[in-house]
């Protein structure tokens, strides 16, 4: 089981921008909509390209490269040209701290 990671503070997570955090070698993107927090792998399923420098658009994000868009509440393909979801991953807030772990392999 892989342990919660660190992402920031509450207080220097925005929806403005997604944070992004190493986690056990897998780069994941934290966004804030609506006062929560999701997050999910930063990697497009089409081409390998990052995903948090794309639009967000309500709980899409739009990968940057190619348009493709996913909901990032549950990584689920939203438009092409993906076809695979990405990876999400759990959240939580500790003692003011947003937090995100890898639990693909518990």
């Amino acid at each position: 089981m892989s342990d919660w990671v660190d992402v920031a503070p509450v207080s220097e997570l925005s929806s403005a921008a997604p944070h992004v955090v190493d986690v056990d070698g897998a780069m994941v993107a934290v966004f804030t909509v609506d006062g929560k927090y999701y997050a999910i792998e930063d990697v497009c399923t089409h081409d390998g390209g990052e995903l948090a420098s794309g639009e967000l658009e309500g709980e899409e994000i739009i990968c940057p490269r190619h348009g493709a868009r996913f909901n990032i509440k549950t990584g689920e393909v939203t438009a092409p040209p993906a076809y695979e979801p990405v990876a999400t991953f759990p959240v939580r807030v500790h003692d003011g701290i947003v937090q995100v772990r890898d639990d693909r392999w518990d």
